[in-house]
């Protein structure tokens, strides 16, 4: 694999235009680092409007003659494609019978045609007639088996497998998919030109040695795939083979799909270990054959605009290819795809709120993807480094004292498994995010949800943007170009691509002024970046501890002792949320102190050997308003509500005073009800954040809650119903034995409390308040109703009737199904990573 090229943020890559056989640099499409680009820079994209039937009928009926004729790069030529040929007749029969061929597969046939036949002979199935021999019959029987379950192969395949079968349908998919996207994302895909270079560099050493590349993508859309395949065919490299729930496989669109290269297969495997093989064999055929293959690690979609955690169903099956030597080696390639506007939003709100998910139909396929809107902005789909997995495998392998090398008799344990898979996960996410572009339209709803105030003047908020967009840039962020626009232009830019629906403006004032409409669906475009800035929002909501008490610059210092142990806290219960830098704890919070100290945000005393005894807001801090302090809080405020809401909804699966104490309570419902409790709280003024009741964030706090032992759960494996769950006996609060009611103490309330010390406290302010706040004109003694008890006993005994109505229709499924897992009690402590 070439060495990467040594570019620094002046010289970063320019953008690539292909257009017939003639490609050209440009300048680059996103900004990094801390340097100013050059100010002439043109926007450019990778693929063009085309040509309209009712505008340029001629130039119309051409285009299409060029496409279905493969004239130029639009023949899709074999001979000419970097990579193994795709795109001919026979292609699936040859996939099929190749994957037959597999000694896996046809092991696992065998296994199971003899564990039937034992079951048979047991039973008494196998009668041997007078003049028969048993051991012909027992090959007779074997044989049918092993034929029916072929067959059963066969079907699954057929299901499965795509079907690249046609140079002329790929060039008809191509023009068409091409036109549709273009009216859509009106200003095209844009990549960099160094990352597809490299990348089609790769491709050529990887083609050579019978490589496949992995693409790993984020997934936002479904027009994620569409924009690879496009790229892929305008690079004329071979089209990867994508992995796609089969709830896509839906008439029209399905078989459109696969014969585009999507391999279907089922949200759930279940019992299967047929299905399981045919997967891991068809697999191992890409791979060992050298197709590329394009797997989504985070599985679906992310509906809340952040990535998600890593799912290892087809990442397993990757690993076990090449650990078990059936696969020498495959190259992983992360990949990040950002949008102005993600085209699904509107849907993907309605379904965080609680709206059961509307199976696919082609009328909501078209419709919900708004493909024939207009001035949705652009896509930049951006290449990491691709790396070889075989090196990173022998890494870990290394690391655990394993093996030298891989192959047959390499031999892992579950949990030895499970790490090698984790870390290979969070790399491959830790990379997407470390080559993503900021998008106009998510720094512009960044600023509007982390301001103060009903709205915000246009001046403020250009100011804010450039603030933002160096703070990115400093961080080793990228921000999409604005190619020497002003800022206003890139505002007025980002507001027409968000629409009134999102942001609204208030006419007839001095100013043009903006207000957020639907705070909720612009949260999607303010988590794109939080992963920039994490570590300071969690220190900045461990320092709220004491600035939420008030008073002067004194009163609001935090040691640096209960900062550390609050940022642990914090950091422990957002693990599986957030992406933190691996250095760990110590490195993290130092680093973090420093860069904030040197922004001026705060003021860190430190010891004559230079250890940080006291933090605490600088003095230009305060007399700013705290806008910039502010800015991390906001953006980790709706996350810590969720999580509150989260853990106080389990304050009310606290059992009934008399009767059954160990009730099981169906994990679905108790998380619907805690979506209720939290819309009731937040109509009632005691949640601030209407997002923190959409259902991921409270999947991904009872998670946790699952993983620290608040919370046992069971799943009973002979039905169909989903897990259910109870509070473990060591966390269960006490009820009142006079009143029945729960009491406010107890393991589970110091949990509640402890997250609630860094919750958002009071309304919101105006601007003039905050600066006398600041200059200490107004040192406010109580802020509002909620200071005092962070939980009141209407919030709690609220929480109560919810948690009652659940006991009514209680599920019990045996104890004996909670894994030794599940019973782990530990408490969230201080030896958390940042």
């Amino acid at each position: 694999m070439p060495p990467k090229p040594n570019i620094t943020d002046e010289q970063s890559a320019p953008d690539l235009e292909i257009v017939g056989n003639k490609l050209t640099i440009h300048p680059s499409g996103f900004t990094g680092g801390s340097d100013s680009q050059d100010d002439s820079i043109t926007e450019r994209n990778l693929v063009s409007n085309m040509a309209s039937f009712r505008a340029q009928p001629l130039e119309f009926l051409r285009e299409v003659s060029l496409y279905m004729s493969g004239s130029g790069w639009r023949a899709y030529d074999n001979e000419n494609v970097v990579g193994q040929p795709v795109f001919y007749p026979g292609f699936s029969e040859r996939m099929k019978s190749s994957i037959l061929k597999s000694t896996l597969l046809q092991d696992k046939i065998r296994e199971l045609a003899s564990t039937r036949l034992g079951v048979e002979e047991k039973d008494g199935l196998l009668a041997i007639k007078e003049g028969k021999n048993l051991d012909e019959k027992r090959a007779r029987r074997r044989h049918e088996l092993e034929s029916s379950l072929g067959e059963v192969v066969d079907t699954m395949m057929d299901n499965m497998i795509c079907k690249m079968e046609s140079k002329a349908f790929i060039r008809g998919a191509y023009y068409m998919t091409t036109q549709l996207l273009t009216r859509a994302y009106h200003q095209g895909i844009h990549v960099s030109s160094e990352e597809v270079l490299r990348l089609r560099s790769v491709a050529k050493i990887a083609a050579e040695k019978n490589q496949s590349i992995v693409f790993l993508p984020c997934h936002k859309s479904h027009v994620d795939y569409v924009s690879m395949h496009l790229i892929c065919y305008r690079l004329n490299m071979t089209l990867p083979v994508v992995v796609a729930g089969d709830n896509l496989n839906i008439p029209l669109v399905g078989p459109f799909l696969q014969h585009a290269g999507a391999m279907w297969i089922r949200r759930s495997f279940g019992n299967d270990p047929l299905y399981h093989a045919v997967v891991q064999a068809y697999i191992d055929t890409l791979l060992q054959q050298g197709f590329n293959f394009t797997c989504f690690i985070e599985g679906g979609r992310s509906r809340t605009g952040k990535l998600l955690s890593p799912k290892f169903g087809i990442l397993n099956f990757i690993v076990d290819s090449v650990l078990s030597g059936r696969v020498q080696d495959t190259i992983f390639c992360p990949v990040s795809t950002q949008y102005d506007k993600v085209i699904e939003t509107e849907s993907y709100i309605s379904e965080l709120l609680g709206q059961p998910k509307q199976k696919e139909t082609l009328s909501d396929f078209l419709s919900s993807s708004s493909v024939l809107s207009l001035k949705l902005g652009r896509v930049d789909v951006r290449f990491h480094e691709p790396w070889s997995l075989r090196e990173f495998l022998g890494q870990q392998l290394t690391q655990l004292n394993l093996a030298d090398s891989l192959g047959p008799n390499v031999k892992l344990a579950q949990a030895e498994r499970g790490r090698i898979l984790r870390t290979l996960g969070y790399r491959v996410l830790s990379e997407i995010n470390d080559v993503s572009v900021m998008m106009p339209p998510a720094l512009v709803g960044t600023v509007l949800l982390t301001l103060r105030g009903r709205g915000v003047g246009k001046g403020e908020l250009i100011r804010r943007l450039d603030w933002l967009c160096e703070r990115v840039k400093a961080k080793g962020g990228r921000v999409a170009h604005f190619y020497g626009s002003p800022t206003a232009q890139v505002v007025d830019r980002a507001l027409e691509v968000l629409g009134p629906k999102l942001v609204g403006e208030i006419p007839g004032l001095v100013e043009p002024t903006y207000y957020a409409v639907d705070r909720f669906q612009l949260s999607f475009y303010r988590n794109m970046l939080i992963h920039l800035f994490i570590t300071e929002a969690l220190v900045s909501a461990a320092m709220y501890t004491k600035i939420k008490q008030g008073g002067g610059p004194t009163h609001q210092r935090i040691t640096y002792v209960a900062l550390r142990n609050q940022v642990a806290f914090l950091s422990q219960l957002f693990r599986g949320e957030f992406i933190f830098p691996p250095e760990g704890l110590a490195t993290n919070m130092e680093k973090t102190l420093r860069s904030l100290e040197e922004d001026d945000v705060i003021k860190v005393t430190r010891d004559n050997s230079g250890a940080p005894q006291y933090v605490e807001l600088s003095d230009a801090e305060r007399l700013c308003g705290r806008e910039n302090y502010d800015f991390y809080c906001f953006l980790i405020w709706p996350f810590i509500e969720a999580s509150w809401l989260g853990a106080v909804s389990l304050l009310g699966l606290t059992p009934p005073l008399h009767g059954a104490q160990e009730i099981w309570v169906d994990m679905k419902k108790a998380q619907d009800s805690a979506q209720l409790l939290g819309k009731t709280l937040y109509h009632q003024g005691d949640l601030s954040y209407f997002e923190a009741v959409n259902k991921e964030t409270l999947k991904n706090s009872y998670q946790r809650f699952e993983e620290e032992g608040i919370i046992l759960v069971a799943k009973d494996k002979e039905s169909r119903a989903g897990p259910a769950l109870r509070l473990a006996p060591d966390w269960c609060p006490e009820r009142d034995p006079s009143t029945g009611r729960v009491m406010d103490r107890g393991r589970l309330w110091d949990f509640v409390e402890l997250i609630a010390q860094s919750r958002r406290e009071g309304s919101v302010h105006s601007s003039f308040h905050l600066v006398l706040l600041a200059m200490e004109i107004l040192i406010p003694s109580s802020k509002n109703r909620r200071d005092g008890a962070t939980v009141s006993s209407r919030v709690l005994q609220m929480s109560d009737v919810v948690g009652q109505e659940l006991f009514k229709t209680a599920a019990a499924p045996p104890p004996a199904d909670v894994s030794s897992k599940q019973m782990r009690r530990k408490a969230i402590g201080t030896d958390a990573k940042l």
